[in-house]
This record gives C-alpha cells, structure tokens and sequence, in this order.
C-alpha cells in the first residue's frame, strides 16, 4: 500500500478545514479602523487555529517523507487525526462568539478537541511505527518525541485550567503552539538533501 493517496486525500481535508475556518470572519459594518475593533477576539481566535492547522499539516507532511509503507491501521489512525482536525472550525467559532473567549465551556471543550487531535497524532506515529524497522529513518527521526508528550501535557493543564482562568487556559494553549513553530529539525536530520 502506498502513501500518496493517504498525503493527498490530508492535504485536502486540511485545505477545506483552513477555508472553513475563514468563513467564520464577518466582514465589519462600518469603513474605519475602529469597525474591526469588536472582530479581534475572533480574528485571534481564527489566526491560533489556523497556526495549529499549520503545525499539523507541516508536520504530517514532514512525517510522511520518510514513511516507507503503511497499512489499515495507518489509515484509520490517520482518519482519526483528521476528525479530530475537523472539529477545529466548530471549536473555534465557539470560541470566538461575542464574549465566548472568557467563558470555561468553549475554552475546554477547544483544549480537548487539542488534546484529541494531539493523541491522535501520536497514535498515527505508532501505527507507523508499528509497520517499519526498529532502524528506520522514520523511527530515529520520531526519537522519544519530547514535544508531542509535552503538548498533551500541555492541553491537559489547559483543559483543567479552563475552569478556573479562561484566558490563562488561552495562554497556554498559545504557549504549546509556540513550542511548535520552533522548526523541528528531526526529519531533516534523517532524510538526504535532496529528499
């Protein structure tokens, strides 16, 4: 079984993920800056979800560069990272509501579809790894993965966080995705030059 059809069939669903999440943004009903003031919350919500959305497709496209073969249970472990990714545009909208970015239900329930996409990522690696060598470049690239144990744990206190301090919850939902956008350098490590 190849993984052509598994990247492309991810690259689309992520491509239709990212223009839902566009539609969420209303175009203002007035002409001035001051008309875009009552927009930020949700333009802030949009621009986090579209830099996880961002993380996720850089690194499933990274990981899929030195995938060798997959099978079924690639396949359903990747289905299940895309419904997790799915949920994204209904968590954010929810998110972003008028007043909705202070509220403890929205803020948890977008760190649990966090922390869903977050395992869902690492099943996908195991089931991966469950079909290549011990040796293998995508083995040696994925190492002890620090940075997904870390984010889990992240969303985790996130989620428990939510509700007591909705913004501070924010807080650490953007301090995880600025652990990622830290380019992580383990596929390049393993793969030639001009892979």
């Amino acid at each position: 079984m190849t993984k052509n059809r598994l990247e492309a069939f991810s690259d689309g669903v992520v491509a239709i993920l990212i223009t839902i999440l566009v539609l969420e943004l209303k175009v203002p009903h007035g002409t001035d800056l001051a008309a875009l003031r009552p927009l930020l919350p949700t333009f802030l919500t949009y621009v986090l979800s579209f830099v996880y959305l961002a993380i996720y497709w850089n690194n499933h496209n990274h990981l899929l560069q030195v995938v060798e073969r997959i099978n079924g249970a690639v396949l359903w472990a990747n289905m299940h990272l895309l419904f997790w990714l799915s949920l994204f545009p209904f968590t954010t909208a929810w998110m972003a509501e008028k007043g909705n970015p202070g509220h403890t239900a929205p803020v948890a329930t977008y760190g649990i579809v966090q922390l869903g996409a977050g395992a869902a990522y690492f099943v996908l690696t195991r089931a991966l790894l469950s079909v290549h060598s011990i040796d293998s470049q995508l083995a040696q690239a994925l190492g002890r993965d620090w940075k997904g144990k870390l984010s889990v744990v992240g969303y985790m206190v996130g989620i428990a966080i939510a509700f007591v301090a909705p913004y501070v919850a924010l807080g650490v939902y953007v301090a995880v995705a600025v652990v990622w956008l830290v380019p992580d350098r383990r596929i390049e490590r393993v793969t030639p030059n001009d892979a």
